[in-house]
């Protein structure tokens, strides 16, 4: 039976929008005991922007799959199990974070190493991060959902949401049917402008320091590897495969995202401010793609024999902060409070550290007059993270043209995400519970004070002292030795650098011994 209601369609919750996020979190409820209804626009399976996990999404994600027993999401938190338990649903190797910065319009003979930053996020493929085929994966755990209870109903145009005192009514038309529902709550997943934010017309709020942008994506066929295109500097191994990781491509104004599954399929998509963007006319699809091609021949090399086998998607904005993000019948994922920028992979993490709040209240407070007072502090919680984030990436486009600082400010990225991951695998949640780390007493107030300034460096000697003031700042944070200049851009995961970096996280080495253990390094490498 596909989306059809039973019973008298009165629930406890009602969640608008059935990817990921929304089916998760319709899983959740199910095993708190709510009655849960999905709803879903369109049909699966689709194509949906937003594809790259991260070390910490994944660590966040296995949490919530433990915690609420869940062990079919548990089995995609890691490239191997993945592939030894589900092998039929496509996913892509991400194994780091590639960056690799372009004058528009040089051609290169090489990927030299000072226009290089690689971060690697794991020391080997079966413990690897994944891309989301989202097609995939949603479908999955809407399936899952279902499996588990929750009613689902897809092809549904809502067009109403109205208080009725007891909870929520919601309006639509199915398939020429008036259709409506009455939920105690209903939680809106359906993204970025989504459901709850047309129809109460929310309004939007500033991102503070983050330029107006566009964005162009598709996915492609016949997308060759860079490193079958370009040998490696002198004959150097990078620390991962260049190709298996989320990969960008900097230039003065924006930037392109590459990322490869393993059914032959690769996103790729550029995102570039207003200017830069309504110069190559991003809004004309296909015409507009080899425009951008031609201005990167690295990029056009790569993409000489491809195909694109969805048809491309224009966002003529694409960075939102909604400026309501709960009310007492209502809320908000992070997903659809807000979208900064594919940039780093930011949204899985936001997305996921909201569900886990809400779950909480969910769990600790429904039905009790402390639940309102619990979506308050969501709602601060996924602001102030949104904020927090669009600073960082703000910071990013600031120096997109200057790759230097570019390196050093991403590096507060890897240094807040690195270091939260050893402190929620360490049992100790509660001293990073914030994204990025922005409510540290120290590191998020200088962490703010340094990407204002990133803004306003001019070349020279003052991006010199601010990359110098990066490092330093990220010093007493570092457990990924990311603080060594000697590793030339290029940044390898070693047990080492967590074991010497103990004290950083209050743990012993045997601690982190016993970390690094479950996590998956081999267990050679611990001989350090």
């Amino acid at each position: 039976m596909r989306g059809q209601l039973s019973g008298s369609a009165e629930y406890d919750l009602a969640i608008v929008g059935s990817g990921f996020s929304g089916s998760l979190l319709a899983m959740i409820a199910r095993r708190l005991g709510r009655s849960v209804v999905l709803l879903e626009r369109g049909r699966h399976p689709r194509v949906v922007i937003g594809e790259s996990s991260t070390p910490l999404s994944n660590l966040l994600l296995e949490e919530l799959a433990t915690r609420f027993n869940l062990p079919e999401i548990n089995q995609l938190t890691k490239w191997g199990v993945w592939q030894d338990t589900h092998p039929e649903l496509a996913c892509g190797l991400k194994r780091g974070f590639s960056f690799f910065y372009h004058a528009l319009g040089e051609r290169k003979s090489r990927l030299s190493r000072e226009d290089q930053l690689l971060v690697a996020a794991s020391p080997h493929d079966q413990i690897s991060d994944t891309h989301w085929y989202r097609a995939d994966f949603d479908q999955y755990l809407m399936q899952q959902a279902r499996g588990m209870g929750a009613e689902y109903l897809d092809e549904l145009r809502l067009n109403e949401c109205i208080e009725d005192g007891e909870g929520m009514r919601l309006r639509g038309i199915r398939q020429s049917c008036a259709v409506e529902i009455k939920a105690r709550f209903v939680v809106d997943a359906s993204g970025p402008r989504g459901f709850l934010h047309r129809t109460l017309q929310l309004g939007e709020m500033e991102l503070p320091g983050f330029p107006a942008t566009q964005a162009l994506y598709s996915h492609f066929s016949g997308v060759e590897r860079l490193d079958k295109l370009f040998d490696e500097p002198d004959g150097e191994v990078p620390p991962y495969p260049i190709d298996d990781a989320a990969v960008h491509h900097i230039f003065d104004g924006g930037w392109v995202w590459v990322l490869r599954f393993n059914n032959g399929v690769t996103s790729a998509g550029v995102v570039a401010v207003d200017g830069l963007a309504d110069e190559l006319q991003l809004q004309d699809g296909q015409e507009a793609w080899e425009r951008i091609l031609a201005r990167i021949p690295t990029l056009q090399m790569q993409f000489a024999k491809s195909k694109s086998v969805q048809p491309f998607r224009y966002l003529a904005r694409v960075g939102f902060r909604s400026a309501v993000i709960t009310k007492d019948n209502w809320a908000m994922l992070p997903s659809a409070a807000g979208f900064i920028d594919p940039l780093l992979s930011t949204g899985f993490p936001l997305t996921l550290l909201g569900i886990g709040r809400l779950a909480d209240a969910l769990e600790e407070t429904w039905g009790s007059k402390a639940f309102s007072a619990r979506l308050s502090s969501y709602a601060a919680s996924t602001n102030d993270d949104l904020v927090a984030t669009c600073r960082l990436i703000g910071a990013l486009y600031a120096t997109m043209d200057r790759f230097p600082v570019f390196q050093a400010v991403s590096l507060l990225y890897f240094t807040a995400a690195s270091y939260s991951e050893t402190m929620r695998r360490l049992g100790k949640p509660h001293l990073a519970s914030s994204f990025l780390l922005h409510d540290h007493p120290w590191f998020g107030r200088s962490c703010k004070s340094v990407m204002d300034q990133a803004h306003k460096v001019r070349p020279g000697k003052e991006s010199a002292d601010l990359i110098n003031q990066i490092y330093r700042l990220i010093g007493p944070f570092d457990v990924a030795g990311l603080a060594r200049r000697d590793r030339g851009n290029w940044y390898p995961v070693e047990a080492r650098d967590l074991l010497q970096s103990a004290h950083k996280v209050g743990a012993t080495r045997g601690e982190v011994l016993a970390m690094l253990e479950r996590c998956g390094f081999p267990t050679a490498t611990l001989q350090v």
